[in-house]
């Protein structure tokens, strides 16, 4: 057995029963580089403790034996970043198929809807709430 199989061997038998890596986990990663990097060439020593403090605290999450506490974070973590992720989604695919089609509000309860443009004047129903009316493509 090689060296590097003998350590990639002793590395997963001391992370079984760890957390180990999750959402939550790599963007406390990346904001720790980015407070670190920003810190390094602004000169402004607070940031790269910022950075230090964030790399800290990913390392305890990720050795951390917890596994509900850990993944109670994580979960909390997605439930507030997946809105506004879903919105700069939508957001991206409505500017690429801007051409193609046409996006609306429905007037009554606000679901955006989408429909192909030139096709005139058309008798829409909101697939939500059933409202029906009259949009122009």
């Amino acid at each position: 057995m090689s060296f590097l199989q003998r350590l990639k061997m002793s590395v997963a038998r001391f992370m079984q029963g760890r957390h180990g890596a999750d959402n939550l986990g790599m963007f406390t990663l990346i904001a720790g580089l980015a407070c670190s990097l920003l810190g390094s060439f602004t000169g402004f020593g607070l940031l790269s403790l910022i950075g230090f403090a964030l790399y800290i605290v990913t390392l305890f999450r990720m050795f951390s034996r917890n596994h509900e506490k850990r993944m109670a974070e994580n979960r909390k973590y997605i439930e507030l970043t997946s809105g506004w992720k879903t919105r700069i989604r939508q957001f991206a695919k409505r500017i690429k198929n801007r051409r193609e089609y046409r996006y609306f509000k429905c007037p009554n309860c606000k679901v955006l809807l989408r429909m192909k443009r030139g096709s005139g004047e058309k008798d829409i129903t909101c697939v939500r709430c059933g409202y029906q009316f009259k949009q122009k493509s």
